[in-house]
């Protein structure tokens, strides 16, 4: 299997700004040079696989031999067990044309609730990612990490994204949504693939502990921006914003509220909303849009 050397570039198969930030978040320590598939104009390919080894492959080999550089892929979703492991690698699907998780969310207490699932014990589910390591040549890898927990309703907490708010992992009484994202990364599905593939390919590759930025972190405010899909998530990211304004407020391009506000209008009356975006990710992407 070939090796990543330091410095190399890797394209981050994905077009989702929130997995994007998170992968390049895993990553920074190693100091790859990293970009996604959406920056290099690459098409996303169908989902066609029954798996998540198999979506996971087709993404990376995709991204790989449209690009020319390697390629990392993660497909990942949630499985419930009274829902025979739906909604499974249709977890995004779920969630509809505007990947609306609050719908996704919604479909799954449904789910549940026409099959009596929420009497008695929490339902039981678990997140699953692969991750998968791509070239050029065709030679791939596989990486697995799952996270095992309960689901309750109603959703709870406004951090991360998609089915967090409704997922508590084993041995906490927080929903992933509740968790600030320090814990919710030290143990997640996500983190756990990221280890594996971390020690197959990484063990040579010297870290960088010094990666933190110190300017503002626009990539992870429109990350945010672009996934959250409820009102908690939309106040907690509005929480993130006045902590970014406290530290970073010097270069916001308002200074005051005036002109905030006036930027804030401009960014509401241009704004290309898709009709099935949901109301609350509109109003983020306008307020992280004035920001700047």
């Amino acid at each position: 299997m070939k090796q990543l050397d330091p410095g190399s570039r890797l394209v981050v198969a994905s077009h989702n700004p929130g997995k994007v930030w998170e992968i390049k978040e895993l990553i920074a320590p190693y100091g790859f040079d990293a970009i996604s598939a959406g920056d290099l104009k690459l098409a996303e390919p169908e989902e066609t696989e029954p798996t998540f080894e198999g979506n996971a492959r087709l993404k990376a080999l995709a991204a790989a031999t449209g690009s020319g550089l390697p390629a990392l892929a993660d497909d990942s979703g949630l499985e419930v067990e009274a829902l025979g492991g739906d909604p499974g690698i249709y977890s995004a699907r779920w969630a509809g044309p505007g990947k609306d998780f609050a719908l996704a969310m919604q479909r799954v207490h449904d789910a549940l609730a026409e099959k009596d699932a929420w009497k008695g014990p929490p339902p039981r589910a678990n997140f699953i990612s692969v991750i998968c390591l791509a070239w050029p040549t065709g030679e791939s890898r596989l990486f697995e990490g799952r996270v095992f927990g309960t689901l309750v309703w109603p959703a709870r907490g406004g951090n991360g994204f998609g089915y967090d708010p409704m997922f508590v992992p084993d041995g906490d009484t927080r929903t992933f949504g509740e968790m600030e994202p320090a814990a919710k990364y030290a143990i997640s599905h996500r983190t756990r693939a990221f280890e594996a593939f971390k020690r197959d390919c990484l063990e040579h590759v010297p870290t960088n502990a010094s990666t933190q930025m110190s300017g503002r972190n626009i990539e992870a405010l429109d990350a945010a921006a672009r996934n959250l899909s409820t009102q908690a998530e939309l106040v907690r990211f509005i929480t993130s914003l006045r902590e970014d304004h406290a530290r970073h407020g010097t270069v916001w391009k308002p200074q005051n509220l005036a002109t905030f506000l006036a930027a804030l209008e401009t960014a509401m009356a241009s704004a290309n909303v898709p009709d099935a975006e949901p109301r609350w990710r509109t109003i983020a992407r306008a307020l992280l849009a004035a920001s700047k």
